[in-house]
């Protein structure tokens, strides 16, 4: 073989050499740059979160709130809202999840946005309790706040006992309201994760829950300060005017799981508010331990 030929063949051998080196650093390099880009893809979506809403009751339009919520949750975090609701309008709503203490089993947070004010009976109340004493986070909205009193409502209760039930699980009892008056609504938690990218605000006509009591267990992360005026009541008592504030959000821990609750949320204006639908998101996500970039939309 000539010299010329042995220096092809070499040449040649030297060019596969390189080319295969060079093919295979590029076929590592494109399979790197695919698992990468699969792992981004799944910390950006990852598996939703399995949402339990409850409405009905009393008083409130919940056959148009319920979709409010369920639309602005997942527009704003990774969830599927499932929703459990009756049209009866009465205080006493005959709710499926009534004599079933495993209704909340195989979703990661229950919203209660009932309004179930005459529904006393001790062991139905704990039923609805069992999933949170059982580690499921609850998520809690306007009525909820006066569903389920077992006991007097308008004198405090001793926290642990069958007359405190539901305000155990709250971490505030509340027996009542004011007019319907705007409310201005103050973060006095700026630091809280639910609350730091929140600002101040101010509803339309919203009715300010009272605070008979706030338990040790309860943090509160917002107050709401009303003008009340003076109002003539049905037994012909006048309330004089007043300038009226409570703890209108905060969170609880309730046997070691977490609670998120705000009185705020009578009319569907308020509901639709995307201040309001921001607030109760990051909630929910705060409950599930989840208010994070992966969750949040």
């Amino acid at each position: 073989m000539s010299a010329l030929c042995r220096k092809f063949n070499v040449t040649h051998k030297t060019m596969m050499k390189t080319l295969s080196r060079s093919l295979l650093h590029s076929l590592l390099a494109a399979s790197m740059l695919f698992g990468a880009t699969l792992t981004a893809q799944a910390q950006k979506s990852p598996k939703p979160l399995k949402v339990l809403l409850i409405t009905g009751g009393c008083c409130h339009a919940y056959a148009s709130q319920k979709g409010i919520l369920k639309e602005g949750i997942e527009a704003r975090a990774h969830a599927i809202v499932t929703q459990v609701h009756t049209d009866d309008s009465t205080t006493n709503p005959p709710l499926a999840i009534y004599g079933d203490p495993d209704y909340a089993k195989g979703y990661d947070v229950v919203i209660h946005d009932e309004c179930a004010a005459a529904m006393a009976d001790i062991e139905t109340v704990k039923g609805v309790l069992a999933p949170h004493r059982n580690g499921i986070p609850g998520v809690n909205l306007h009525c909820a706040m006066h569903s389920y009193r077992t006991g007097n409502h308008k004198e405090a209760s001793n926290a642990g006992t069958n007359n405190s039930l539901w305000f155990d699980y709250l971490g505030i009892q509340s027996s009542g309201h004011g007019p319907k008056e705007p409310i201005a609504i103050e973060i006095v938690k700026k630091k809280h994760p639910i609350t730091k990218v929140l600002s101040d605000w101010a509803t339309i006509n919203e009715e300010l829950y009272n605070n008979v009591q706030i338990f040790e267990s309860a943090n509160g992360l917002a107050k709401g300060f009303q003008h009340q005026k003076e109002r003539k009541l049905k037994n012909g008592k006048v309330t004089p005017a007043q300038d009226a504030e409570a703890v209108v959000v905060w969170t609880n821990e309730y046997h070691d799981t977490r609670v998120f609750s705000t009185t705020i949320g009578h009319y569907d204006e308020t509901v639709a508010d995307d201040r309001y639908l921001d607030l109760v998101t990051r909630g929910l996500l705060w409950s599930c331990k989840k208010l994070n970039d992966n969750y949040l939309k």
